[in-house]
């Protein structure tokens, strides 16, 4: 078995050292991509829902007014019954 020098051992542990820096600092690139693409999606979603909802209250209230309709139609009829 060949033996290693301590600076053999020295170069390699720096090298190691550096590749590995160079892996954090891309992997920490990749993090801030990922957090500004869910940024984006955050805010483009945030944007439907709030359309949903507009509209879900718009639907309510369209049917608040069809059953108050319905409810006075309702009336007329009962009394033309009796």
């Amino acid at each position: 078995m060949a033996k290693i020098t301590d600076r053999e051992l020295l170069e390699l542990i720096a090298t190691q050292v550096a590749n590995l820096t160079t892996e954090v600092k891309d992997i920490k690139n990749e993090v801030k991509d990922i957090r500004n693409k869910v940024t984006i999606i955050e805010q483009e979603h945030g944007k439907k829902l709030d359309a949903l909802f507009d509209g879900y209250k718009q639907v309510y209230e369209k049917l608040d007014k069809i059953e108050d309709e319905v409810s006075k139609h309702e009336e007329i009829i009962l009394r033309h019954v009796r």
